[in-house]
């Protein structure tokens, strides 16, 4: 049996493309490994999106290459948005990749890993994707990469916003959603699988079914999935703030298993940045949004996004950054510095902000939002919360680990259990009331009960 070896790179968006590629392998009679030395075959899911992420992913290709100089791997396999953003210079500059894949070109991994198929010789589907069509469906084969209690669920493909630093329209085509049905389906055979969270995933989760024709159709999704048996968390990832209507809000809020939680990218703060960036909406709107987030949906914990660096941003708009996350105190936020993307609008404006610079800005707010995140976490200190419990803590073999509603696996913080009653074994993907007793920045320490 020929063994496959993936190294998938980027989001979860991505990370959802390797697994239906691995699918379509295994069905097909391949082993899935995670021992690349031992794999025929090495397939590079790569990120294409910001500069570190791209040499993140040429280093990954160039070490599989290396392997198959090495007589350890037979065929190099490369997929992803790199290829969609650099698929002639890709095919240029590394002959020893046996084959390309374009993430409009999933349903092709098994030509790619046919050795008797001399793939460069195929013809290749038409890049710059505004012809994207490719969705994967409820049937459609798929390997899970994450742990067996959690799943992700892409609803939707592509997207369609204008945003300035972006490249992803190009890289994977216009905004097109799943059939409701479809996702449903999923989620029910992913139930009876054991999965106890299905995290909901799109370039633009809050559009989800508008371009057929749908309204409110992810208020109507949060519920549906509220009723299958067994699942017990329903999250939502990256929502556009100017598409966050009242009906998802309220859909959040009476669906007992949908988690209290929000991410929302926002990328600033200030009304010049936001509309150089192509966003549009000032400190003011947003702030009103934050703010009927919170009275819709008690308690919810909001995490989101922004960019420091941006062409054009001063001393002063980065002060009305700063203003503005005072004034909201998000829970969880990552702060990335601008990549100048060719290709992109904000590649051809001026007034360039240098590196240096905006990782100055970029510390300073970090350093300010741990203030706010050690001071919401003291706020849970001797309260109970129910905790998905994961097991053995990353950090230390001495401790295990859960996850608040109020964070996502990999990207928010923990809750390091140090306590539990005598005798008692938890079982991993299980929820527990667990009792807060330290806080620190990020991170909690707590007792099961």
């Amino acid at each position: 049996m020929k063994k496959v070896g993936f190294v998938s790179l980027g989001c979860p968006k991505n990370l959802v493309d390797s697994e239906v590629m691995m699918g379509q392998l295994k069905e097909a009679g391949y082993e899935i490994t995670n021992n690349a030395e031992e794999a025929d075959t090495l397939v590079v899911n790569t990120c294409g999106f910001i500069e570190s992420a791209k040499a993140e992913s040429i280093e990954a290709i160039l070490e599989a290459t290396n392997a198959k100089a090495l007589g350890k791997a037979k065929r190099v396999v490369v997929a992803g948005c790199l290829v969609e953003r650099y698929r002639d210079d890709l095919i240029k500059e590394l002959p020893d990749v046996d084959a390309f894949i374009g993430t409009n070109e999933l349903g092709r991994i098994l030509e790619a890993t046919d050795e008797k198929i001399n793939f460069r010789e195929l013809p290749l589907l038409q890049i710059g994707n505004k012809t994207a069509t490719y969705l994967y469906d409820f049937d459609t084969p798929r390997f899970r990469a994450t742990d067996s209690y959690t799943a992700f669920i892409k609803i939707a493909e592509g997207c369609d916003r204008p945003c300035a630093f972006c490249s992803i329209p190009e890289m994977r085509g216009s905004f097109r959603s799943r059939r409701f049905g479809s996702i449903l389906k999923e989620a029910e055979d992913l139930a009876k699988q054991g999965v106890k969270e299905v995290v909901l995933i799109a370039q633009d989760s809050s559009r989800f079914g508008e371009d057929l024709g749908e309204v409110d159709a992810l208020a109507k999704l949060i519920r549906a999935l509220g009723e299958i048996k067994d699942l017990e968390w329903i999250r939502v990832m990256y929502a556009y703030p100017t598409h966050i209507s009242d009906a998802f809000l309220e859909a959040i809020a009476e669906t007992s298993k949908a988690v209290k939680y929000l991410d929302m990218p926002l990328q600033h703060g200030s009304r010049k940045v936001l509309k150089l960036m192509k966003r549009g909406g000032t400190r003011e709107s947003l702030e009103k949004l934050i703010k009927r987030v919170r009275e819709k949906v008690p308690n919810i914990t909001i995490r989101t996004t922004f960019i420091t660096g941006f062409p054009g941003e001063t001393e002063e708009d980065f002060e009305e950054l700063m203003t503005f996350v005072r004034n909201c105190e998000f829970d969880n936020v990552g702060v990335f510095t601008y990549s100048d993307e060719e290709g992109t609008p904000a590649f051809e404006l001026p007034q360039k902000v240098d590196g240096k610079t905006a990782k100055r800005r970029r510390n300073a707010f970090m350093k300010e939002q741990a203030k706010i995140s050690k001071r919401k976490n003291k706020a849970k200190v001797g309260k109970t919360f129910p905790v998905l419990f994961e097991g053995l803590s990353q950090e230390s073999d001495l401790l295990f680990q859960g996850r608040l509603e109020g964070q996502a696996q990999e990207i928010d913080g923990y809750i390091l259990i140090n306590d539990m009653p005598e005798n008692f074994e938890p079982k991993i993907g299980q929820i527990y009331n667990v009792r807060i007793t330290e806080a620190h920045e990020y991170d909690l320490i707590g007792e099961i009960l």
